[in-house]
This record gives structure tokens, C-alpha cells and sequence, in this order.
């Protein structure tokens, strides 16, 4: 038996909708994804940034008898490089025989 010529015209018509529906969700779960893992490397980028600046000012303490006053001087001795427009990077020393609080944060 043939079917009515209504019910055709609805089904094609539900369909383009559904499926286009479909391609946006799924468009969006692979946004999702992709912001989502670019924001875990980001912060996984600065605590490593964090454990190298920490590192290199243990290892100014053992070398030079005091941690650096300052981050600039990590920088231009003992090799620490990152990028300041990708992160923030607070250095507080206290004095030459306490280590130092070092914060960083991707923007």
C-alpha cells in the first residue's frame, strides 16, 4: 500500500531539522573539548613555570648563600625564560634565608 503523500512531506522535513540539530551538538561538544584542553596544558604550563622558578632559587641559595631578591635575577643567571604576556608570575622574597613565595597564573 502506498503512503499518503502528506506523510512523506512531513518526514522529509523532520529530518533536515534533526539532523542539522545533531551537527550543532556536535560542533559544540568539540568546542567544548578543545577550550577545555587548551585551559588544562595552560595550567599545567604555569605550575611547571612555578616548580622551575622555585628550583632555580634553591639552587641560587646553595650556590650564592641567600635566595634572589628579586625574579630578574633568576632570569639574567640562571636561565628561567616564559613568556609575560602568557603568564603572571608573582615573586615575593622575604629575606636572604627564607625561600620565596612565587605565584603564577595563565592569562
Amino acid at each position: 500500500m502506498a503512503r499518503p503523500v502528506a506523510q512523506t512531506a512531513f518526514a522529509r522535513r523532520t529530518a533536515v531539522p534533526v539532523a542539522a540539530l545533531l551537527a550543532a551538538c556536535v560542533a559544540v561538544a568539540l568546542c567544548v573539548l578543545v577550550l577545555g584542553g587548551r585551559r588544562a596544558a595552560s595550567d599545567q604550563g604555569a605550575a611547571s613555570l612555578r616548580e622551575s622558578i622555585l628550583s632555580a632559587a634553591g639552587q641560587c641559595a646553595a650556590v650564592e648563600g641567600a635566595y634572589p631578591a628579586d625574579l630578574d635575577h633568576l632570569v639574567g643567571a640562571y636561565g628561567i625564560r616564559f613568556d609575560p604576556s602568557a603568564y603572571d608570575v608573582r615573586y615575593e622574597a622575604f629575606a636572604d634565608n627564607v625561600a620565596p613565595t612565587v605565584e603564577v597564573r595563565a592569562r
